[in-house]
């Protein structure tokens, strides 16, 4: 009987264990998927590409702009207009190594020069804005160094049915920082721009290389 009850705590024991540990994404050794492009090729380093809503009537492509009468931070945003593509956009791997974009992967996003005045063209999730309760997505953000210092600067990309979304679940600093895993979505401000924030509804993308 001491026996079965040693075995019994052991057990016990495993399997709170297993529910305390998230589970992986990725089975271990086996790559994510590429992430593909609309005319079905593989993203990849060093290219530009347009990331577009899929569904109509949200607006445009990507693009930025300063918001609410002032300079900086520069706003990650949507076109007004759903004809304009927007600015193009590079997808860099905090492996660097790695030519191909993958799912579940922590990315920079970056424009292709600085936004603006001290403003960098690498997004960021910004600190929490108490006046509409929103986390907005800047390009104050700083390229490359993955690590605890930088985790407000690193993005994902998902599937989302048969298209993507754009996900902030950093994976950079698991072992030493807490981190809030949100989707990105659209907040549309008083002013009417489509400024892109932490949100539970996401928004479905494509990418269309530039």
């Amino acid at each position: 009987m001491r026996m079965m009850g040693s075995a019994f705590l052991v057990l016990s024991f495993l399997l709170f264990a297993l529910a305390a540990k998230p589970l992986p994404r990725v089975a271990a050794g086996a790559a994510p998927e590429p992430v593909l492009d609309i005319a079905g090729k593989v993203l990849r380093t060093g290219t530009y590409y347009d990331i577009l809503p899929v569904e109509r009537g949200r607006g445009g492509g990507i693009t930025f702009a300063c918001t609410g009468h002032k300079s900086c931070p520069v706003d990650v945003m949507l076109e007004d207009y759903e004809d304009s593509d927007g600015l193009p956009l590079q997808f860099i791997p905090a492996n660097r190594k790695k030519g191909v974009i993958r799912l579940s992967t922590d990315l920079n996003i970056k424009f292709p020069g600085p936004a603006s005045c001290a403003a960098t063209a690498v997004w960021k999730v910004e600190k929490y804005d108490e006046l509409t309760s929103q986390m907005f997505i800047s390009t104050s953000g700083v390229e490359g160094n993955p690590g605890p210092e930088t985790v407000d600067n690193w993005f994902e990309i998902e599937k989302y049915g048969n298209d993507y979304k754009l996900v902030f679940c950093p994976t950079v600093c698991n072992d030493h920082c807490k981190v809030l895993c949100k989707d990105i979505g659209i907040y549309v401000d008083k002013e009417g721009f489509k400024r892109l924030a932490l949100s539970d509804v996401p928004l479905k993308v494509k990418f269309k290389k530039f």
